[in-house]
This record gives structure tokens, C-alpha cells and sequence, in this order.
């Protein structure tokens, strides 16, 4: 019973410190990637940063600079900057 009585109250502890956040972060990530569009500017999971030209289901076209286009799946886009978020200096 004593034992029973220790590991509810980890496994509730585990969860919100540790599943539940995780969840709601995947989540958020997912929906993320799910509203990119044309003239995004995105960040690879690689570190790339690009300007997206083409959207299709599984996979985006991202322009990194003039003239060079490349294909990238949807997943693996880490983060997506909109076109008026601001860019920091590197000063």
C-alpha cells in the first residue's frame, strides 16, 4: 500500500512535467508547419533560412538565395518566420 501510495503521485508528476508539456509542444509545432504559405520565410531543421516559393502537401520549395531553389519535406522545418517579423542584427 505504501508503495502504491509513492508512485501515484510520481507518475501524476511525470506527467505534467514532463508528457504533457512535450504533447503540447508537438502539437503547436505541427500546426505551425501546417500554416505555411508562399512568401514565408522559414528555418530548416539543417539551419537553412529561406523564403518559401512553393507549397504542396508533403513537401515545400524554399529559395535560400537567387536562382537557387531547393525541395524540403514539411517536417523538417523547425521554425517559420512570417514576412514582417523582424530579423536581428548581427552587431
Amino acid at each position: 500500500m505504501g508503495t502504491l501510495l509513492f508512485m501515484v503521485p510520481m507518475v501524476l508528476i511525470f506527467y505534467f512535467l514532463l508528457i504533457r508539456p512535450q504533447q503540447q509542444a508537438r502539437k503547436k509545432h505541427a500546426a505551425m508547419i501546417e500554416a505555411v504559405k508562399r512568401g514565408d520565410t522559414v528555418v530548416t531543421s539543417g539551419g537553412l533560412i529561406g523564403k518559401v516559393t512553393k507549397v504542396s502537401d508533403q513537401e515545400l520549395t524554399v529559395e535560400l538565395a537567387d536562382s537557387v531553389r531547393v525541395r524540403v519535406m514539411r517536417n523538417m522545418i523547425a521554425d517559420v518566420r512570417e514576412k514582417t517579423a523582424p530579423v536581428a542584427a548581427n552587431d
